[in-house]
């Protein structure tokens, strides 16, 4: 299959939606394992407020610079939400050139980020057609690391994560990847392959999202369409016709907005003008000018076509996290002394595991993500109709409709 999908997630826009779980991990633990969590409790923090616009923007500038990179010469699924909460958490053991370099990155300081995540977290609603599941959970190997109590406080705090001693052999590595099936309702079987000797330290987000159409296709509306893919090549597809409400226009691409159930997510697509390829619209993106674009949408009829697909990606983070200026944290000489320390000497970065999964139907959407940070010992009003069939290459999202932060960016080429 020579899919050419390129989506993210965005991780901070996400969270203002409609239906959200926050869970626990509720893993049965291998034999001997200690839940580091014992005896300690959130603290109360009081009101968290609402998110300011400029920690939005902040968001939002951070999900279109990873996914530019991310979407170099290759396909691509990734999620921004899973990706900023994961290394947020990492970052509250981070200090020095470590700390500021993931802070450059993740486009916030570490307190700003932590207030970021808790204010969204504080503001979730679930409802029964829309739902959003977000866990967290740090496992530490037993006997040779001791964690910082300060770390697992923080951690608590403001992600509600778990966390765990456990010995990293085996019987952990079935545990950890039935952790991150559990809480990506089973769209990501297994986030790890092995655990290195070196390693002492997993910490992993997992999501799932749910989300029904607010008006769901009749059969009637589904017919067989043809894709035709930029060097000409054309698929057959089911394509799901609608009209719409809400139409998008920028310089080089047409769009329109979908909404699921409740109307606080929805579906954005945006389709390159004729002669604008996706990557050339891709490379003209920016935070201000997308938010100005959803922001800008026109309230006229269009007559839409979206195809239905489904795709799933693995990926190491590594290069790319590194190439947008966050080096010393994969290196010997990064401080994450504040999440503890190992009788081996100081850790670092090892590698960023990523793995997503998203499905479009008449229904509506599922889409699923996990991020294993690996440390390792250092030694880790109708006025006019438009038309946009999307039977050629397009860029889509999902959004948060109070902000229109998108916690989806994508790029759709190939649909066989």
């Amino acid at each position: 299959m020579k899919n050419r999908i390129t989506a993210i997630i965005l991780c901070a826009a996400l969270l203002l939606a409609s239906a959200v779980t926050l869970t626990g991990c509720g893993t049965v633990l291998p034999a001997g394992a200690a839940d580091l969590m014992e005896g300690i409790e959130a603290h109360d923090l009081g009101d968290p407020g609402r998110v300011g616009d400029a920690d939005g923007a902040a968001a939002a500038d951070f999900a279109v610079r990873l996914f530019k990179e991310c979407a170099k010469g290759e396909n691509v699924l990734v999620s921004p939400l899973s990706v900023l909460a994961a290394l947020s958490m990492t970052a509250n053991g981070a200090k020095g050139e470590t700390l500021s370099e993931m802070e450059a990155v993740l486009g916030m300081k570490c307190d700003a980020l932590n207030a970021f995540f808790r204010s969204y977290m504080n503001a979730l609603k679930p409802t029964d057609k829309c739902k959003l599941s977000l866990a967290d959970s740090i496992w530490f190997r037993d006997g040779r690391f001791t964690v910082n109590q300060e770390f697992l406080q923080t951690n608590a705090d403001y992600y509600d994560a778990d966390a765990y001693r456990v010995p990293f052999n085996g019987e952990t590595l079935k545990q950890i990847n039935a952790w991150v099936k559990q809480n990506t309702d089973g769209m990501i079987p297994k986030i790890l392959d092995e655990l290195s000797g070196s390693t002492v330290m997993v910490l992993i987000n997992a999501l799932a999202f749910d989300a029904e159409w607010q008006t769901v296709y009749r059969s009637d509306q589904i017919r067989e369409g043809t894709f035709t893919l930029e060097d000409g090549t054309e698929r057959k597809a089911d394509l799901m016709y609608s009209q719409e409400g809400a139409y998008l226009e920028d310089e080089l691409a047409t769009g329109f907005i979908k909404y699921y159930a409740g109307n606080r997510f929805a579906f954005v697509a945006m389709l390159p003008n004729e002669g604008v390829t996706v990557d050339e619209y891709i490379a003209s993106l920016d935070g201000e000018s997308l938010m100005k674009t959803l922001y800008g949408a026109k309230t006229l009829t269009v007559h839409a076509a979206i195809p239905k697909f489904q795709t799933e990606y693995s990926s190491e983070l590594k290069g790319v996290l590194s190439g947008m200026g966050m080096k010393k944290a994969f290196t010997a000489d990064a401080d994450f002394s504040g999440i503890g320390t190992s009788e081996n000497g100081a850790i670092s970065i090892d590698s960023v595991i990523h793995k997503t999964f998203i499905s479009v139907d008449e229904k509506g959407t599922k889409a699923g993500a996990a991020t294993a940070v690996i440390m390792k010992e250092a030694a880790a009003v109708y006025e006019e109709t438009k038309t946009v069939i999307l039977d050629r290459p397009f860029v889509y999202m999902l959004v948060d409709t109070e902000t229109y932060l998108p916690f989806f960016i994508g790029a759709m080429t190939d649909v066989g």
